[in-house]
């Protein structure tokens, strides 16, 4: 066979992601904190982008209950976006597997949700919260005693002592010597959060340019500062710390210390033998260890944590159904400022700066509609979450069951992987609590003969409710949970029960026996 070039024609399809195609799925799995802070970009780069808070309610869906009924008669664009959420008008979402061409979502429809999308993003005060607050300055200038110069106490943060300069305004009353205040401040530089010293006194003494036996002598007199237990290399030491300042570190105690992994298993017997003390004796040692702190900076903690802010809001409606809704506060509106382009498009000349007008107006439109896309996704994955798992909302966390993202995917009209990037870290809220939406998610397990099955977030609720219902004397053996779930038609394995407890970090049956015994 000859070789040589020669020029042949061959024809392929390929799926194209295109930019904009790649800021809609990025825009649709990010969450609402993420997505401020991408639009605060967009707008500082984009001089078309404008921010805009307007008046108005929520965008809502409506669930059906468990007869595939709309669940209530929602009046007015509720009942109307209930309706309409799922024709065959609809724009597509963008879809990484299906959609191939960035233009399909431009050129769509955007009135997917016939509802009032003008009034999605209402972060307007309500009508006289201003002026009660008003109210509420002025009474507290003069119950100071000031006039209008006088400090708004109420905007005032509070100051919180670090666990730094708590420790540092000791170093410099009980070390007199500055080199060992010195020493003293770069072990302080060593401690993790919990107050355990995580440094090497070697490298210290290196740095300081001392011997090893000062920086440890400097260690040891650290360990007596306050918080008690603060600067300990163990949690043993740590204890024995405290337990030295109650003057309660006799030879028992300490042994007690020392072997913490018994304690751990609930061996007492092994314990009493290696204490030598009496059974009674034992139990009031353990109880005085239970009254120790094994994180002795966690007083010093200050940072607080932030709320978790659902995306989604579910309530009852009046008729018993239930309303799912986007929570506008968390949702921004942006808006193409079409009047700015005009007059800005009449004064180019240049051809470059027509150009970039026209990038910077497509880019606009494109980010818009990506954003009502995403909004009206969630939606409608949402309404459907809550109509599948109806009897988990009425009744209760025992009642949730199984679900997989196909069959949410299959109903809405999208993707599997559209459906994962909408409910990951998206949060659902309701008068239970908050839950992620992959919370409602889950595997079937425990299958009977009628071929039902159940949760597997259910069966572990389920192990966990008999688990707390144990007294000392009628403590459960995986066996016998076995039998009290299959009794409620629940056909599970051992070995599947033994799994879920490890994960709920339940200790097996024999040192919950030993726990309860202890504490009876």
């Amino acid at each position: 066979m000859a070789l040589g070039p020669r020029l042949d024609l061959r024809q392929s399809q390929s799926l194209v992601m295109t930019p904009q195609l790649q800021q809609a799925i990025k825009l649709l799995q990010m969450t609402n904190i993420e997505l401020q802070a991408f639009i605060v970009q967009e707008i500082e780069s984009n001089p078309l982008l404008e921010r805009e808070d307007v008046e108005g309610g929520l965008e809502t869906g409506v669930a059906e209950n468990g007869d595939g009924e709309p669940a209530g008669d929602s009046s007015g664009e509720d009942s109307a976006a209930a309706q309409d959420s799922y024709s065959d008008d609809e724009p597509h979402t963008p879809d990484s597997a299906e959609m191939t061409n960035s233009e399909t979502l431009l050129e769509s429809d955007s009135a997917a949700l016939d509802t009032d999308y003008e009034n999605v993003w209402d972060t307007q005060p309500t009508p006289g919260t201003q002026e009660r607050g008003d109210e509420g300055v002025n009474w507290m200038q003069q119950s100071a005693g000031g006039g209008e110069d006088a400090p708004d106490l109420e905007n005032l943060a509070s100051q919180h002592t670090t666990l730094r300069d708590h420790l540092l305004s000791q170093v410099n009353v009980d070390f007199e010597d500055p080199a060992d205040r010195l020493i003293a401040s770069m072990l302080i530089e060593g401690l993790d959060d919990a107050g355990y010293y995580t440094g090497d006194t070697e490298q210290v003494a290196d740095a300081m340019g001392c011997d090893v036996e000062r920086v440890e002598e400097t260690l040891d007199q650290v360990q007596r500062f306050d918080p008690t237990g603060i600067f300990a290399t163990s949690l043993s030491e740590c204890l024995g710390l405290q337990l030295r300042d109650r003057n309660r570190l006799d030879e028992p105690m300490q042994t007690l210390l020392e072997n913490l992994d018994l304690l751990g298993r609930h061996d007492i017997t092994t314990l009493r033998k290696m204490c030598g003390v009496t059974p009674d004796e034992l139990t009031a040692m353990i109880q005085e260890i239970r009254t120790l702190n094994p994180k002795p900076a966690s007083e010093f903690d200050h940072n607080v944590a932030q709320p978790v802010i659902p995306d989604v809001l579910v309530h009852r409606d009046k008729d018993g159904g239930w309303v799912v809704e986007l929570n506008n506060e968390t949702l921004p509106r942006v808006l193409v400022n079409s009047r700015y382009y005009a007059v800005v498009k009449k004064q180019a000349r240049k051809k470059d700066e027509q150009e970039y007008l026209i990038d910077c107006f497509q880019s606009a439109s494109w980010l818009v509609k990506s954003l009502q896309q995403r909004a009206q996704t969630i939606l409608k994955v949402a309404t459907e979450l809550v109509r599948q798992q109806n009897d988990f909302f009425s009744k209760g966390v025992q009642h949730l069951r199984p679900l997989t993202l196909r069959e949410i995917a299959e109903v809405v009209g999208v993707h599997e992987s559209t459906v994962s990037r909408v409910t990951n870290n998206k949060f659902l809220g309701m008068s239970r609590g908050v839950f992620e939406m992959k919370y409602f998610f889950s595997s079937g397990v425990g299958q009977n003969l009628v071929g039902d099955s159940h949760s597997a977030e259910s069966i572990r609720f389920r192990i966990q409710t008999l688990v707390n219902d144990e007294t000392p004397d009628s403590v459960l053996s995986d066996d016998k949970i076995v039998d009290i779930l299959r009794a409620d038609g629940i056909d599970i394995a051992r070995r599947t029960v033994a799994k879920y407890r490890d994960a709920l970090r339940i200790p097996s049956s024999v040192q919950r026996r030993r726990a309860k015994a202890i504490h009876a």
